[in-house]
């Protein structure tokens, strides 16, 4: 085991990224020219990066398995993101929001990155309003602001309930400047499969043409991995259902360390599984705890509609709880709490596993204070109903059509069911303060690194770190290494480690095609995720994880001599996708156990059963585990173990409380 390396600068925290700045290796603009780039993703942190880097003179690269840059991921965000604005004036600062970071995360978290993050969350801001992106405004014209959870400061910006979509138009249309201006080429429908490593250093990677199955070798100085995170080890996710850790993995088994894998952030306000025919979970957006009243009947099994159910015979447990935050106490607390108020027989609905949204008490809130605005006094209650709902709708509203579209009830005549959900993934492949990883010349920006969010992330913060590492962050720091590789030629695709690593992919392909056996590839996604939720899910123990691990590596080996692919390997072929993506799901399924196992804690989205305050909460070692735990391949179920070492020097490390 070695202990690892952040490359942290010296100095104190409030300057360090200011100082580095102005000390990092620069890049002569002729130089740049000479210089190529290969992004591996196209979401927020991908096109931001590619962006600004070829805004730079970089030549740049990007593949995204997509067939267009608008269909990555990021699209999907739904609530908002963070900045430290503090435009309602209610005591925000770059330390608080850095702190409730640094908190949310339960202290597992580099102290130096989370303040990066937050100094440079409010360029982030101005950088979309000059790209056009139409966050909403206030009557007189000013930003909105709105909450959400582990912080009691006002501080997401929002544009409705598609916030991520509209932040990835304004990237989308900054990559594609760029692609029109020559500076970047554009890889569409293209899958990365693997990493080319020579002398130790990333230089390029080997990419699959998903239309005609052509292998392709693609050269440059430096690899960047925005492919966004792992939660479909789970099958059953919020993740859209192309989302894998196929770059990712590769990069580890090539040298790069895997950080945290165990850390799975489980959304609380997700609609429920209705079946075993489901393919993904639909996400409902945190920015609905702003208004909405989460709350169980105070009888068990009670067999009443929602709205039958008097005010003094509801528990709004989560106020009951943590009266401080109240509804909006960070995902992780609030995951657990459904979960516990379920498993004691509280639930609601036909599968008795989910808990009520209620925004009864918002449309009537909002009514009354829209019904003063309009001057009508004595307004009837149907006139503040009316109201209400038309401010609501203005709000949230495409996330109830969603919701009513999914379900089938109108979220403005009963309260949602929510239960809670697969999400985000706060482990990554581990960086230093550069962004890179432990092969030098790869980097890894946004949910596929590790870096920013400790064991657990507050909601709005994951587009606000893809577009910190993107615009802000990496074109920095990919100087201080690219300065010492402008002597480096392009290397020939022809050379003998392109041929090799290609030649492998090939073998890999091949061997998964002459299996031929007798069950789907998502028969095995579907019996992986049934694992990793049981053993590894909202909760883990010793015993569960030790099973878990023994029937992955069983369910592993019959993957390899079962699964079935049709079709051929040299033309379109979507099931051959997503078997290669399954093949690393399911190595990827056991460190996630293993890293579980061996963290003797609980902290954040890692609930370990036996580690517990009397009250039910996280209870942490920070003696023995307050580091980073960064995972090396070494082979088949092998894996060692480095640390790096958490130091708090800004903020006193506490037990969490949100009461």
């Amino acid at each position: 085991m070695t202990k690892l390396d952040a490359k942290i600068p010296e100095g104190s925290l409030a300057e360090k990224w200011t100082k580095y700045r102005s000390s990092v290796s620069l890049v002569n603009p002729a130089n740049k020219r000479n210089l190529e780039v290969v992004i591996v993703g196209s979401g927020l942190a991908g096109a931001s990066a590619a962006a600004s880097l070829a805004e730079l003179g970089y030549k740049v690269k990007v593949f995204c398995f997509q067939d267009s840059p608008r269909r990555a991921h990021s699209i999907a965000a739904q609530g908002g993101i963070n900045a430290a604005k503090n435009y309602q004036n209610d005591g925000d600062s770059t330390f608080r929001l850095f702190y409730d970071t640094i908190k949310g995360g339960d202290y597992r978290a580099r102290e130096a990155n989370v303040h990066r993050l937050a100094e440079v969350s409010s360029n982030i801001i101005d950088q979309c309003v000059a790209q056009g992106v139409p966050f909403a405004r206030e009557y007189g014209g000013l930003l909105s602001n709105r909450s959400f959870g582990g912080t009691q400061v006002q501080r997401t910006f929002y544009a409705a309930g598609q916030t991520g979509q509209q932040l990835l138009l304004g990237a989308y249309s900054a990559l594609q400047r760029q692609v029109g201006m020559g500076n970047v080429e554009l890889f569409t429908r293209h899958e990365m499969l693997d990493v080319v490593v020579v002398d130790g250093k990333a230089r390029g990677i080997i990419a699959r043409d998903l239309v005609s199955g052509e292998l392709e070798r693609h050269f440059g100085h430096a690899v960047l991995l925005c492919t966004g995170g792992y939660g479909n080890v789970f099958y059953l996710s919020t993740n859209a259902m192309g989302s894998n850790v196929t770059a990712a993995w590769k990069a580890h088994k090539k040298g790069a360390y895997f950080a945290n894998p165990c850390y799975t952030q489980i959304h609380p306000t997700c609609i429920p599984v209705s079946g075993d025919h489901q393919s993904k979970l639909t996400l409902m957006s945190e920015s609905l705890r702003n208004d909405g009243r989460i709350w169980v009947p105070k009888k068990k099994d009670d067999p009443r509609k929602a709205n039958e159910i008097p005010e003094d015979e509801r528990d709004y447990y989560l106020e009951r709880r943590y009266p401080a935050f109240g509804n909006l106490v960070p995902r992780d607390i609030a995951s657990r709490a459904a979960k516990e108020r379920c498993d004691a027989g509280y639930g609601v609905g036909t599968s008795k596993m989910a808990v009520y949204l209620d925004f009864a008490a918002a449309i009537i809130r909002y009514g009354k204070a829209e019904a003063n605005k309009r001057n009508i006094h004595h307004a009837s209650d149907e006139e503040i109903q009316l109201m209400g709902k038309e401010v609501v709708k203005e709000k949230y509203g495409n996330l109830f059509d969603m919701y009513k579209q999914i379900t089938g009830e109108d979220p403005y005549e009963l309260p949602m069911r929510i239960y809670p959900a697969v999400h985000y993934t706060m482990g990554g492949l581990w960086v230093d303060y550069n962004l890179m990883t432990t092969v030098p010349g790869l980097y890894a920006l946004g949910e596929a690194n590790f870096s920013d969010h400790g064991a657990n992330r507050l909601g709005a913060s994951a587009l606000m770190q893809g577009l910190a590492d993107g615009y802000f962050v990496i074109p920095y720091t990919i100087g201080a290494y690219l300065a010492s590789e402008i002597r480096t030629p392009a290397l020939s695709t022809d050379s003998e480690v392109f041929v090799n690593a290609e030649k492998a992919v090939k073998e890999q392909i091949d061997k998964l095609m002459n299996i031929r056996g007798t069950k789907s590839v998502d028969y095995f996604h579907k019996k992986l995720g049934l694992i990793m939720w049981d053993q590894c899910g909202m909760a883990r123990n010793e015993a569960g994880l030790k099973m878990a691990i023994a029937d992955i590596q069983a369910l592993r080996k019959e993957f390899w001599s079962d699964v079935r692919i049709p079709g051929e390997a040299n033309n379109l072929n979507p099931e051959l996708e997503k078997a290669g993506r399954v093949a690393d799901f399911l190595e990827l399924g056991e460190l996630m156990c293993k890293d579980a196992l061996d963290r003797q804690e609980s902290c954040g989205g890692h609930f370990r059963e036996e580690y517990q305050t009397e009250d039910g909460e996280a209870l942490r070692d920070d003696e023995k585990f307050a580091y980073v735990a960064a995972w090396e391949f070494k082979g088949e179920s092998q894996f060692e173990l480095h640390k790096e070492e958490l130091k708090f020097e800004n903020i006193k490390i506490a037990q969490r409380s949100y009461k």
